[in-house]
């Protein structure tokens, strides 16, 4: 096996040989070519440096570029024809690099052996002079021909040689190369190969024969690492890679029994500048994501498996590369939305002025993609994880809590900063906020889940130096964004857009969270005076950007940043007042900020008052008595529930009523279905306050009490009926339909069924009209006659049916029970039985019922009252004859039929005149 990989080796070399061969050939005809074309000698000298190549003039970088690809059948005619002469001599150079260009694109499809001879090859005898090394060493220790020592120094020598060698053909064949063969060039392969050497035999050093101690291990391997990074400046990326690799990975292999923290993250944050100083120099992307990645993860891992953590030096580590980040790589980034294939894509890197990369994009979500994405997203996700570890060590150990959250919000404050100072760190905002929000909340929350979650006690006075801490960062939020705002609120709209609900968003979550957990729900001057602040600054605000921000604009950060001062409203109301007052005043702060639409037009203001009375309705259902029960008192009306419900139902009317002639129909709609529901449910409340003796509860209300809200509901629909006819709108068109039929089912759940004083037992009153009887059916039967007149013509015709229809089912279940209480009395259950008298006058009064259906139909000509009255007479019919017949004996019997018999004849007769009446017009 072992002879087998020496004869791959030697036979790689061979190949590689006979390629360098023929690329000095072609090497020397592009000489040629490029000394025909300008008329000049271009010497291409063996001391020229990859640096050197890659920055010289873009023209001659345009024509070498094209002409390494070229094969040995370049068109020479071409250039023998060109006409040489100063005045032509540029045009021949243009046309003959052109011609170049399309060569060079043709050949981007490379063969079979391009493929293996030139990049195949390459790879594998690096690989294999790596494991020819290994197997050199393997074989002297199994033979034992050489002492340890000797071994080592071979094996350093041997790094050199190849480090040398690569050194040496990339001065030769570097200016050709460079570019066609980047991913595979022969001097990177060699010196990356030299570096596992050196590196290994470094570590075996220490490691395996403790030749050397931990120190000197650790500044030669740190050495050699660096020493990569800045031979990756010569051979490209991956070499960057490979020391980046090596040096975040020396920590690692030196093993100290005092582990030094400051010393550890020192280097690593050294290792982390110089990768960032070589990756701006040649814009590399890959390695300083990497870079981000490796010094992230050693943060968490010495977090997370280190017996004594000092948090400190982690911190600054972080800092060190968001700071890095921001000025150094990628810094002010020029992002090239197409870059040529023959123009090297290389940063402006100028600290003077923003690049224009960052230039506003068409769609207002692109922003959130613009480049380095790599670098922006491994540096922020890194930085925020370390942060949000270190509140979870902090808690988890017993680790001072007002440092550890400092720190923590020292590293999400620089995070904010990069996502405000830089157009491409849109994520670092986004990021920072929520792990602001998160971050604070998991803090707060943790004293009264510490049982659940396992966790320490910790005193409460570290918590109240959390809560400045995360009030502190909150308002931070507000000055970077106001930062941003500042320098591109008029040229990056849509990021100025988030940044707005950031700034707003973020102080005020956390305020939130600290007032429920920590605040004083009785007064809390701390959080109430703090949203007052928030609520001067984000409207300042938002009045500055107003004034900055054309006329004709949307303003969109605008509108938000005011929305932010009204949420920061209504929490320094809730944090000030407590019971009663914040319902009451917060309708009044959004007709507040609906009329200050008069001075500013913008379309947030009077969305408020609707987000006001919304809140306004979640504080009644949290709290239907407005005040303490016991303090609610027993007068009927004149009591706290007037005043919680009925200001914010004349507030809600108000509002509508300013807004009746706004552009937006939706804003119209929902103020007017809000002040509808507000009226509607403030009536219903003072109405069951007096029904129950001034006792607010869940008890099923009685037939009356459910009588008085069903004529509240008739009333209701009916006058949104008239708003709709004096001012369109669909909210009182079908509000008031919806409300109708709401009606119409309690009457058939409640009414007559679940209340009903047959099935309850409830007394009907010892007054013979005036009665729960009168109350219960017969007005709500006439307030349905009434609504389906007035809807008559005015609303479908099912509506309408449907009204007359409850209207005559209640007039008779009126007549049916009244009669049932003059044989009965007070109480009429059904349990009572019946007696014949009574059963005779079911009859009489359904048909008499029938007829007075009959006529009012024929009256009004409405055909649903006509067949209301057949499907009355019929009911009365099979009573007659299944009923009366039964149970009627003797006179009762017979005055029955004969009473049935007349009814039944005179309708015919009534029907036979309407219909020849109709007929004689005809």
């Amino acid at each position: 096996m072992d002879l087998l990989l020496i004869a791959v080796v030697i036979v790689g070399v061979f190949i590689l040989r006979s390629y360098n061969l023929r690329l000095g050939k072609l090497e020397s005809r592009v000489q040629e070519l490029q000394n025909a074309l300008a008329g000049r000698v271009l010497a291409v000298g063996s001391s020229e440096s990859a640096v050197a190549a890659e920055t010289t003039d873009m023209a001659d970088s345009h024509a070498e570029t094209a002409a390494q690809p070229l094969a040995e059948t370049v068109a020479e005619p071409a250039v023998e024809t060109a006409p040489i002469s100063d005045g032509g001599e540029t045009a021949a150079i243009h046309e003959t690099a052109h011609t170049f260009a399309q060569d060079a694109a043709a050949s981007a499809n490379e063969s079979l052996e391009s493929t293996i001879g030139a990049r195949w090859a390459v790879w594998v005898g690096g690989i294999a002079l790596a494991f020819g090394g290994i197997f050199m060493v393997k074989y002297s220790i199994e033979s034992g021909l050489l002492s340890p020592g000797v071994r080592l120094t071979l094996a350093a020598l041997f790094g050199l040689v190849l480090i040398a060698a690569g050194e040496m053909i990339r001065r030769r064949s570097a200016p050709v190369l460079a570019n066609t063969f980047q991913n595979a060039m022969i001097p990177g392969v060699l010196t990356a190969a030299g570096v596992v050497a050196l590196f290994g035999s470094t570590y075996a050093a220490h490691g395996i024969y403790g030749f050397i101690g931990p120190a000197t291990a650790f500044f030669l391997l740190a050495l050699i690492s660096l020493a990569t990074l800045g031979l990756s400046l010569l051979h490209g990326q991956a070499l960057a890679g490979l020391g980046l690799l090596a040096s975040m990975v020396t920590p690692a292999l030196i093993a100290s029994t005092a582990p030094k923290p400051w010393v550890l993250f020192g280097y690593l944050v050294l290792t982390w500048l110089a990768t960032a100083i070589a990756s701006r120099l040649r814009n590399w992307q890959i390695a300083p994501a990497l870079a981000n990645i490796f010094l992230s993860f050693w943060a968490l891992l010495y977090i997370t498996n280190s017996p004594e953590v000092e948090l400190v030096p982690v911190t600054l580590a972080m800092l060190a590369m968001i700071a890095g980040t921001i000025f150094i790589w990628p810094g002010r980034y020029e992002a090239v939305a197409a870059p040529r294939k023959d123009t090297p894509a290389l940063a402006e890197l100028s600290d003077s002025e923003e690049s224009p990369a960052s230039q506003p994009v068409s769609h207002p979500i692109l922003f959130l993609a613009r480049e380095p994405l790599g670098m922006t997203l491994t540096a922020s996700i890194g930085a925020i994880a370390v942060a949000l570890s270190l509140l979870g060590y902090s808690l988890l150990n017993e680790y001072p809590l007002g440092n550890a959250t400092l720190l923590f919000a020292a590293i999400v404050a620089v995070v904010a900063a990069f996502g405000a100072s830089r157009l491409h760190a849109a994520w670092p905002a986004i990021l920072s906020a929520v792990a602001a929000g998160l971050g604070i909340s998991v803090v707060l929350a943790s004293p009264m889940n510490a049982t659940d979650w396992g966790l320490p006690d910790i005193s409460p006075t570290l918590y109240d130096m959390v809560v400045y801490e995360g009030l502190g960062l909150g308002a931070l939020f507000v000055l970077i964004g106001a930062f941003f705002l500042k320098r591109f609120g008029e040229s990056e709209k849509p990021f100025a857009a988030l940044w707005s609900v950031i700034m707003a968003a973020t102080p005020l979550a956390i305020a939130v969270i600290s007032y429920i957990t920590f605040g004083n729900w009785t007064r809390d001057w701390l959080h109430g005076l703090y949203g007052v602040g928030l609520v001067v600054i984000l409207m300042a605000l938002a009045e500055w950007q107003h004034r900055r921000s054309a006329e004709d604009s949307p303003a969109l950060p605008t509108n938000i940043l005011a929305a932010g001062s009204f949420a920061a409203a209504v929490l320094a109301l809730h944090a000030l007042a407590h019971d009663a007052v914040p319902t009451i005043l917060l309708p009044v702060l959004g007709l507040a900020y609906l009329l200050a639409g008069r001075v500013r037009s913008w379309l947030v203001l009077p969305w408020t008052m609707v987000a006001a009375l919304i809140i306004t309705m979640g504080r009644i259902a949290w709290q239907p008595t407005i005040v303490d029960p016991g303090e609610l008192g027993t007068t009927p009306v004149f009591n706290m529930l007037l005043a919680g419900y009925g200001i914010p139902a004349a507030l809600a009317v108000w509002s509508a009523f300013e807004v009746r002639r706004s552009g937006s129909p939706k804003l119209r709609n929902a103020l007017q279905a809000l002040a509808s529901l507000l009226v509607l449910l403030t009536i219903a409340i003072l109405v069951r306050h007096a029904m129950n003796g001034g006792v607010l509860n869940s008890n099923v209300p009685t037939l009356g009490e459910q009588s008085i809200y069903t004529l509240l509901a008739i009333g209701a629909s009916a006058t949104l009926m008239a708003l709709d006819l004096s001012a369109s709108s669909p909210v009182f068109r079908y509000g008031g339909m919806a409300v109708g039929v709401l009606s119409v089912i309690s009457i058939l759940t409640l009414h007559l069924l679940g209340l009903n004083p047959f099935i309850t037992g409830e007394n009907t009153g010892h007054i013979p009209f005036f009665n729960l009887l009168l109350l219960g059916y017969l007005l709500p039967a006439l307030a349905y006659g009434g609504l389906a007149l007035y809807a008559r013509n005015r609303r479908p015709l099912p509506y309408v049916t449907m009204l007359a229809v409850a209207g005559a089912v209640m007039t008779f279940a009126w007549a049916t029970l009244s009669v049932r209480r003059f044989w009965q009395g007070e109480y009429i259950p059904f349990w009572n039985g019946f007696i014949q008298g009574e059963l005779y006058s079911y009859s009489v009064v359904w048909l008499a019922i029938g007829i007075a259906l009959l006529w009012f139909g024929a009256r009004f000509d409405a055909r649903s009252l006509r067949i209301a009255s057949a499907a009355l007479v019929f009911v009365a019919v099979v009573k007659v004859f299944l009923i009366d017949m039964a149970n009627l004996e003797g006179f009762l019997r017979a005055l029955s039929f004969i009473g049935l018999g007349a009814v039944l004849i005179g309708i015919g007769l009534f029907y036979q005149k309407l219909l020849t009446g109709r007929k004689a017009p005809e």
